[in-house]
């Protein structure tokens, strides 16, 4: 590739958009840098995620890469960088791992439901970005991996994503033993929903967000809050807590027009409130 290819490709956009029947897309187009998770990504990424949330058109976000890696996890050439610094890149390092959790918590706190489309490796923090996603397809030839322990650095970060998705002996055997699992064992842990051949991933994917962006989006932001706070509860609480949330939707305009439409037969009219 000539030099003016190659800056061509960097100086494109980090990320592409597109907004089509109530789903947004976002694709990382950095597969030269296997799509790091560098503070200009993480910067972007947010920045994206915030329309999304804002913009009432927009009812499920897609989240998928461009190249052979969807996101090989932190950029390490800007952590090592860091190193020369006064205090050893120790103020660097909180900023980035804080940038990246908050990242992360974005994704679960997004009013809409956020899937991410893996093509590739996903490994690292970029392994945690999928399984911060609220759903996850992936092709049949995508792997997934949290390698840190390998070079010293023990995926800590990752860890918290992928424990609140993959049961306890599976995430620890991710994660002591840093090796790569491929799509058909990601889907028996847990970590993700569906497996697609390449041929059809588009079509699939398209269809999969279509269905659920068909939904009243009031609805999908109660239960995925809902979903999420649920969680950290005790079960005495946790019903509690889902028993209110019932009684507050049961309120919204669009239950009532639901429960209306299927006892009359109908398709809903949504107006999201």
């Amino acid at each position: 590739m000539s030099d003016t290819a190659a800056n061509d490709q960097i100086e494109k956009p980090m990320l592409a958009t597109l907004l089509h029947q109530g789903v947004y897309r976002i694709v990382m187009q950095r597969p030269e840098r296997m799509n790091a998770l560098s503070t200009e990504m993480m910067t972007a990424l947010s920045a994206e995620l915030q329309k999304a949330a804002d913009d009432p058109a927009v009812r499920v976000v897609l989240l998928g890469a461009e190249g052979k890696v969807f996101c090989a996890g932190h950029d390490l050439k800007e952590l090592t960088a860091a190193r020369g610094e006064a205090d050893g890149g120790k103020a660097t390092y909180e900023r980035i791992m804080r940038q990246c959790s908050d990242l992360m918590q974005q994704v679960v706190r997004l009013p809409k439901p956020v899937i991410a489309v893996v093509t590739g490796v996903a490994t690292a923090a970029g392994c945690q970005l999928v399984a911060s996603c609220d759903l996850a397809i992936a092709t049949d030839t995508a792997t997934f991996c949290t390698p840190g322990v390998n070079i010293g650095l023990f995926c800590s970060t990752p860890m918290v994503a992928l424990s609140r998705n993959v049961a306890r002996k599976q995430a620890m055997e991710m994660l002591l033993t840093g090796e790569s699992i491929d799509a058909s064992t990601a889907k028996e842990f847990g970590l993700i929903n569906r497996i697609v051949p390449g041929d059809y991933l588009e079509q699939v994917v398209q269809k999969y967000a279509e269905v659920i962006a068909s939904k009243s989006s009031k609805t999908l932001k109660i239960g995925k809050e809902a979903f999420y706070r649920q969680l950290e509860m005790p079960l005495s609480e946790a019903y509690d807590f889902a028993a209110a949330t019932m009684v507050e939707n049961m309120m919204a305009r669009d239950a009532e027009e639901g429960i209306s439409a299927f006892l009359q037969k109908r398709k809903p009219d949504w107006t999201d409130s």
